[in-house]
């Protein structure tokens, strides 16, 4: 098993727990004091992208450990010369060809041309009690920034004040705020998608959905995710809670209708319920079979009058893969997202998560030969967005090259959501009368902010006067500032994918090539299909010695 460095000298950030290859804690708490390098970018923005000190250090890379397969033995490519894909008002000058004139605005869709901003989406934010403590950071977030952001599956039906009557909702206020939070600061940028399993389709969240919104929400599919392989989880520490989402409908274990488990439970042997949702197709058995039911679903959702479709799958293996990218090329879907394993989520059984389903990398390579092989059949395949362990603006890089022409996003989960965090924890240790309703960990700023960084809002975020630009003087009060730690991080990300492509004379997100990338060892070419880092252009280069 591949260790990664807990500490990161240059950079001056540590984990506190166990690096992922993400470069993230295996377990990412909300009250973290820091300082990994996805939260110091949270506050410091584009200045994480340089090694510190400036002036009073030199600093040499430390990545020379290219064993396995994995996105880290993808490394990116530069050329000399030329440039791709500027815009109609630039020139292939040198004073034009800048990494500030690298666009990242990228679409998706069929019928309808979804724009963003930035190629990245989040993660499915759904019935976890995380989404929904933080959702105002992460979702003003998204929409000032410009990016989708998913409402994942079950919130309706953990929602105690949601009123469900006959399969039909009546009311669902936890679903309207979310929804209503980020629709005040939509920008004609980004999306907000809302995610359906069994239960939700039961619950009739799609019909609920179409009425009170039309088309200003994007309806997903859910097959599953790289996490984990049964449906939706989540802990609650209430016996009457437990007892509401039995009588929902949910599975709740252990059964908090068991007289046993109540009295286990009332003496402190058994101390929180898990609720789970169910499969998917477990009464289909064939691909056919499936394929027609799924048909069946997103004809259903086009009749209600949605235009825009989405699916979201896991790391099941090859066939399901197939099938995902087949049906929803011929369905016109307006996005996929492949989530491999190695993702994370707000719960999954561990050992599950540490064993099951298809590596992120494995999984995308073989996502591009099979959009490769019904693109070269004359089929418009379609929009993919790539999943599974993403932080950084190299991860961005590496994913849209990997899958490229057909990958529009990376989707990263828990990285968009340390900004929430970090800021909620800042704007109550600063305001103390929002402590609670920011679900804020903090009393007071840390060493790590007040004596490195500073202790007004102002000097702690290096976005804040580019938000209050955009929001004005007045309304930027009304920001919380794990919004606005959301467009710091989205800043220093976008700033360093733009110094990427422009090293790799690619102006704009259509331009990138799986060319622009070559393997460090010759399993992860295998894996990949991209070219071994000796071997790429070596056909050029020898035609220029032999010139």
């Amino acid at each position: 098993m591949i260790q990664y460095n807990k500490n990161n000298d240059v950079l001056n950030t540590v984990n506190r727990g166990t690096p992922a290859e993400s470069g993230l804690c295996t377990l990412c708490r909300a009250d973290c004091k820091g300082k990994c390098d996805t939260w110091m970018s949270s506050l410091k923005g584009r200045k994480m992208l340089y090694p510190r000190d400036f002036g009073a250090v030199t600093s040499g890379s430390a990545n020379t450990n290219h064993l396995g397969v994995s996105y880290n033995n993808l490394r990116i490519q530069g050329y000399n010369y030329g440039a791709s894909g500027l815009g109609s008002s630039l020139s292939n000058e040198p004073d034009d060809c800048i990494f500030p004139n690298v666009c990242l605005e990228t679409e998706f869709g069929k019928g309808v041309k979804t724009k963003s901003k930035v190629p990245i989406m989040t993660g499915a934010l759904g019935s976890t009690f995380i989404a929904a403590k933080y959702w105002e950071s992460f979702a003003i977030g998204a929409a000032l920034v410009g990016y989708p952001i998913v409402i994942g599956e079950n919130v309706v039906g953990v929602d105690k004040a949601s009123v469900l009557e006959n399969g039909a909702i009546k009311s669902a206020p936890e679903l309207d705020r979310r929804i209503d939070c980020y629709l005040k600061y939509y920008d004609n940028a980004g999306a907000i998608i809302v995610q359906m399993n069994v239960e939700d389709t039961r619950n009739g969240v799609a019909e609920y959905l179409i009425e009170k919104y039309g088309d200003k929400v994007v309806i997903e599919l859910k097959w599953g995710q790289g996490a984990k392989c049964i449906g939706g989880e989540i802990q609650v520490a209430s016996l009457e809670y437990a007892l509401f989402l039995k009588n929902r409908g949910y599975i709740v274990d252990p059964d908090p209708s068991d007289p046993t488990v109540q009295s286990a439970f009332k003496s402190g042997a058994i101390r929180s319920f898990a609720r789970h949702s169910r499969l998917g197709y477990t009464n289909r058995n064939s691909a056919e079979e499936v394929e027609k039911d799924f048909m069946g679903s997103v004809e259903y959702l086009r009749k209600l009058g949605y235009k825009r479709i989405t699916l979201k799958t896991g790391s099941y293996g090859m066939e399901a893969l197939a099938m995902s990218i087949k049906y929803a090329t011929d369905a016109k879907l307006d996005l996929l997202t492949i989530d491999g394993s190695g993702g994370g989520t707000g719960m999954s059984p561990w050992y599950m998560m540490e064993s099951w389903g298809v590596p992120s990398i494995n999984l995308h390579s073989k996502s591009y030969e099979y959009a490769k092989i019904l693109a070269d059949k004359g089929e418009d395949v379609v929009d993919l967005a790539f999943a599974g362990g993403f932080a950084r603006e190299d991860h961005i890089f590496k994913a849209l090259a990997l899958g490229a022409p057909f990958t529009k996003l990376v989707c990263m989960g828990r990285a968009l959501m340390i900004p929430g965090f970090v800021g909620s924890n800042i704007e109550g240790a600063l305001h103390p009368e929002r402590k609670e309703k920011l679900s804020s960990n903090w009393t007071e700023l840390p060493k790590s902010i007040s004596e490195e960084i500073g202790a007004t809002p102002e000097e702690i975020f290096a976005g804040y006067f580019e938000v209050k630009n955009k929001v004005g003087a007045d309304e930027i009060k009304d920001i919380p500032l794990g919004a606005i730690a959301a467009w710091t991080l989205s800043d220093k990300l976008s700033a360093g994918l733009q110094q990427l492509m422009a090293g790799a004379r690619r102006f704009n997100i259509p331009s990138i090539s799986r060319d622009d990338l070559f393997t460090a060892n010759r399993e992860t070419e295998k894996e990949t299909g991209i070219k071994y880092v000796s071997d790429a252009n070596d056909e050029k280069a020898k035609a220029i010695l032999n010139s």
